[in-house]
């Protein structure tokens, strides 16, 4: 496990993609640029893979149905791409999720985390919004923390980040880095899973990183508006940051925000930081119960 990483969220328009292939191509840019930066880890948005609809026709890309149906069938090659760039780049790289069609026909909001071996973990959305709750889409039901040869990793899905039990469970099951990716149609939802991201950071006394889909793709039925900004976010602790903020991107600016975080400080925080949030968490009325009952499945991906 390294003690120093660098972590990099995208901040990615959803394009009107002319073809599979263009799609391919842009992803594998997007993969080359991060990976030029030094990150060790690439975390791509929630549902930017419904911008492969597009490349489908306006009978898909129009309708929701087809389109959550089109890209869910599209599950399978979406991994066999990032394994390949993530090979290629020797880098580790959160697949932006996408519509995953389970055994009884449900559509579950689905994340991958792929490593430089080839080795993939999967994270599904646990609470829904609003609007996936209109689209019929299904609640994820399990955690996962991933261990990884850069670290253990958890996974809040964009509305997830809001609230403090999931990344909790994941803190006490080892995660050092929270990945935050999101969809957000608006900028008051972005600066939501920003504030989810940074108390998470903050509770935890671990790093959070988040990265948005961004502009407009008025073809989608699903995506249509993007508001957001990437960022990496710590405790506000003296030596590591005084904000909070180590690195946050302009609103709707495509690129890469990136930086490098020191995990073994971090861990040190716990129990001989200025606050110990994670070790106090217990002082408060009803966290015994709640942590006794969360349950969190450990994947390997060394």
């Amino acid at each position: 496990m390294q003690d120093r990483i660098k972590l990099a969220g995208a901040q990615y328009p959803i394009d009107a993609v002319a073809s599979l292939d263009a799609w391919r191509d842009k992803v594998a840019l997007w993969v080359k640029s991060g990976a030029e930066t030094g990150a060790d880890l690439l975390v791509f948005p929630e549902y930017a893979a419904i911008e492969q609809a597009h490349a489908l026709g306006p009978a898909v890309f129009g309708d929701l149905n087809a389109t959550l149906t089109a890209v869910a069938g599209l599950a399978d090659e979406r991994t066999a791409l990032h394994q390949e760039l993530a090979r290629q780049h020797r880098v580790h790289i959160l697949a932006g999720s996408g519509p995953k069609q389970r055994a009884d026909g449900g559509f579950v909001n689905a994340a991958q985390l792929v490593t430089p071996n080839g080795k993939v973990g999967e994270q599904h959305k646990l609470i829904l919004t609003p609007f996936e709750r209109d689209w019929k889409m299904t609640a994820g039901d399990e955690l996962a923390v991933f261990k990884t040869r850069i670290g253990a990793i958890g996974v809040t899905i964009c509305y997830d980040s809001e609230f403090p039990y999931l990344a909790r469970a994941m803190a006490v099951a080892g995660a050092d880095v929270l990945l935050v990716p999101q969809c957000t149609e608006r900028i008051s939802g972005n600066y939501r899973v920003r504030t989810g991201a940074m108390a998470r950071a903050l509770e935890n006394q671990i790093v959070a990183v988040t990265s948005p889909t961004i502009g407009e793709a008025t073809w989608s039925a699903a995506v249509d508006y993007n508001t957001g900004a990437a960022g990496i976010y710590v405790p506000a602790e003296f030596g590591v940051s005084n904000t909070g903020v180590l690195a946050e991107g302009r609103i709707n600016e495509p690129g890469w925000v990136s930086a490098i975080v020191d995990l073994r400080h971090l861990r040190t925080l716990r129990h001989g930081g200025e606050m110990r949030n994670f070790t106090d968490w217990l002082e408060q009325s009803g966290a015994q119960a709640a942590e006794t009952a969360a349950r969190v499945r450990i994947v390997d991906l060394t």
